[in-house]
């Protein structure tokens, strides 16, 4: 214990003093709250100016309903609504009056006995001139053939493009509708949007269901991913360094593999669950800050609610999600020889990571299914797949214990499995160990 101790003390303190982990662990924090409040700060920015738009009717009765559709009224009167920190960054902004992309400026062009070639070379004009930025055709046939033209210096503008194609379709659909004999008071309770609100039955009874907990599964998925990819170089360098130098030599005399291979593991691991509290605890205090100002300015605040039951499943299975993929590492360090032959590996040893992100979704669906159960069991897959289980449909606890426990009896067999392989490997010179060299070496080991 006293060797495992100081081969864990040397890694982790080599690794915490470095400059570039002190440098790090600062610009992480800034680069996350920026990516949090960047999309908030663009969506607030607006689009300038609505998009103006005339509109030339031939039908002669659609050119006010199209116009009630393409302009947006005004919300001011509902007065301010509470801050929900899941809302779309562009609600928030339309709640402070800013100008969206996709919002219009519209007006009517009356043919006036013109032909609707002269109208157009009009409207041209306007366009060249940026009196304009388009102009809507619907030909007299619009409620049949459901086509109209769109006419502007940018049509490439793809987001304006759809909320056109959007809003025309619905108000053509509305004005058959009327024409139908639909009342205007039922067609206008038809625009509206429904609202679901799900409600989970359980054993405790009904619970209002949050879709927080599930994005927290996806969120803690990717966190995995990418300590994975950040450390796992590193995990995979700590194991090659002393098979470059030939330490591992003058080590094995005085340690056995496994407490050497274990120490590396945990202690590379410790740096970056340091790293990653440190991050956690500055973006956590940020968002608290912002919070308890925006409480202070008298606005409502509605944050996810996850249970305290689930933030503990969360926090095993990604410690556990983790070390698998840690381990895998470890045991890529233990065959390979040189830190260019490690780079082929390092994308391939995530792979089942990628897999278990695949089965999110079908196992959402059916979360007492075959593929689920044996997906939640399957250690390489389980860290994911048994948080979407456990936020969806709560399996029993017995497979939740045996979901960890194989998971935990992996890695330690990793381990194992590496460090046999590593101690023989550490032997061979200027050769790239094969798969029945591997074999022979853990039977001899």
């Amino acid at each position: 214990m006293t060797k495992f101790l100081a081969v864990l003390k040397r890694e982790y303190l080599k690794r915490v003093r470095a400059k570039a982990f002190i440098a790090a662990t600062i610009l992480g924090p800034v680069l996350m709250i920026g990516f949090m409040v960047l999309p908030i700060l663009i969506a607030l920015l607006g689009a300038g100016e609505p998009v103006r738009l005339a509109v030339v009717d031939h039908t002669g009765r659609m050119y006010e309903r199209v116009r009630q559709t393409l302009v947006r009224e005004s919300d001011s009167a509902r007065g301010p609504a509470p801050l929900d920190l899941g809302a779309n960054p562009q609600e928030r902004a339309r709640e402070m009056g800013k100008v969206l992309p996709g919002e219009f400026k519209v007006e009517e062009v009356r043919a006036a006995g013109r032909t609707a070639e002269e109208v157009k070379q009009e409207l041209n004009g306007r366009v060249l001139r940026e009196e304009l930025d388009g102009y809507v055709v619907i030909p007299s046939d619009v409620l049949t053939a459901r086509r109209a033209e769109y006419y502007g210096r940018n049509v490439g503008d793809l987001f304006t493009r759809a909320q056109l194609e959007e809003k025309l379709a619905r108000a053509v659909n509305e004005q058959r509708l009327m024409e139908a004999g639909v009342g205007q008071d039922l067609l206008r309770e038809m625009s509206g949007r429904l609202t679901l609100n799900t409600i989970k039955v359980s054993e405790r009874g009904e619970e209002k269901e949050s879709e927080a907990a599930f994005f927290f599964v996806l969120g803690v998925g990717f966190l995995i991913f990418i300590m994975v990819l950040m450390y796992g170089g590193t995990i995979l360098s700590a194991v090659v360094e002393e098979k470059e130098t030939r330490v591992a030599e003058l080590l094995f005399s005085s340690v056995r593999a496994f407490p050497l291979m274990l120490g590396k593991l945990i202690g590379v691991s410790l740096v970056a669950l340091t790293q990653f509290a440190i991050w956690g605890i500055l973006v956590g205090g940020f968002l608290l800050f912002g919070l308890s100002a925006l409480g202070g300015q008298g606005a409502e605040v509605g944050l996810p609610r996850i249970g305290a039951g689930a933030v503990v499943y969360f926090f095993l299975f990604f410690l556990l999600g983790y070390f698998i993929y840690a381990t895998i590492y470890a045991l890529i360090g233990s065959v390979v020889t040189t830190q260019e032959e490690a780079q082929s590996f390092m994308l391939l040893a995530v792979f089942p990571l990628l897999v278990a992100f695949y089965l999110v979704f079908p196992v959402l669906r059916a979360p007492d299914s075959a593929l689920a159960f044996w997906a939640s069991l399957i250690p390489f897959t389980s860290p994911v797949v048994m948080l979407v289980r456990i936020v969806t449909r709560t399996p029993p606890l017995w497979q939740i214990a045996l979901s960890f426990a194989i998971g935990f009896g992996t890695v330690v067999l990793l381990v194992w499995v590496a460090s046999r392989i590593y101690r023989v490997g550490m032997l061979m010179y200027g050769k790239r160990a094969t798969v029945p060299e591997i074999m022979r070496w853990l039977r001899r080991a």
